[in-house]
């Protein structure tokens, strides 16, 4: 039997403090824990302190296929934290620092498995501080050429900017933002952005990316319930969305990406990705949470509907 792909996230994993209580997150962590529900050898990388949130992250994840023997423990920093209120139900993060993901460390260990990876997901939002940012940077650099890379723009104000969307780009070859992220992201680029409105604008603003970044091979825009857009270099693909009853849309956007890896590692057309992308976000935005418990029968049903 064929070994599974090796596929990392990298970057924060962090609790959200919700009025509810607290749950574990941050994407790089949702990412990882759908890449393994999907079948690939997922591990995260990242950086957890040396306190009782730190080992109730390591406890949850641990019965959930995502590899988390690579986890750095900071002797120093908290492990990450973000209050989370909510305002005429819209959510406001507060996302306390330093953090221990904010001093992610390059280590011998992370570097040969960077070198092994069949791909890789970062963000933005991880490269707030310096030491990270490098680490993060070395890493995708260090990657194989046929390595699937992926940059997850996560704009959190006040922690990014044109500089880091720049050196993220110039190490990706796949983009993945919603659609009011896309004309944030050409004008901290200092790209054209197209009038709001147009309805090219989505498609427009990643063509302009693919000819800004050589290495870009593709572009995703998500697109809530209204589906999403890929372009590559010679086709682009729509997807009106598939429709379900919202629990909550944390993590949603994490499944298309780790959905859309999976399926690019298995060389798929635009369309199923899409459709992967759609149908895995859709079932964890009916559910509670990013990381849901998924039934055998529900996991057989939603590949069977995407691979039929």
């Amino acid at each position: 039997m064929k070994e599974p792909h090796l596929v990392l996230g990298i970057g924060e994993l962090l609790w959200d403090l919700l009025p509810e209580g607290p749950r574990l997150g941050g994407a790089p962590g949702n990412f990882t824990v759908m890449s393994g529900r999907l079948g690939n050898h997922s591990a995260i990388l990242s950086r957890i302190g040396r306190d009782d949130l730190g080992r109730q992250a390591v406890g949850e994840l641990d019965p959930l296929p995502a590899d988390t023997s690579f986890l750095q423990v900071d002797p120093a920093h908290e492990t990450g934290r973000v209050t989370v209120a909510f305002e005429g139900g819209q959510p406001h993060y507060e996302i306390h620092q330093p953090a221990a993901w904010d001093f992610l460390e390059l280590t011998n260990e992370w570097v040969q498995l960077a070198e092994r990876a069949d791909a890789i997901c970062f963000g933005s939002l991880a490269q707030r501080s310096r030491e990270s940012r490098q680490t993060i940077q070395t890493l995708a650099a260090q990657t194989k050429a046929e390595c699937i890379r992926v940059f997850d723009v996560n704009l959190r104000a006040p922690y990014y900017s044109g500089e880091i969307i720049q050196e993220s780009l110039e190490l990706a070859s796949v983009m993945k933002m919603n659609d009011a992220e896309v004309p944030q992201v050409l004008a901290l680029l200092g790209l054209p952005v197209l009038e709001q409105g147009d309805p090219d604008q989505l498609r427009g603003g990643a063509e302009r990316l693919l000819d800004e970044f050589p290495s870009l091979q593709m572009v995703a825009v998500t697109r809530g319930g209204q589906g999403s857009l890929l372009v590559n270099r010679d086709e682009w693909h729509e997807h009106p969305g598939i429709p379900v009853k919202v629990a909550d849309t944390i993590g949603a956007g994490d499944a298309f990406t780790a959905a859309l890896t999976y399926y690019l590692l298995r060389g798929a057309t635009l369309e199923t990705l899409n459709d992967a992308g759609n149908r895995w976000g859709g079932w964890v935005a009916s559910q509670s949470g990013a990381m849901p418990a998924l039934p055998e029968a529900v996991r057989e049903r939603i590949a069977a509907a995407i691979e039929g």
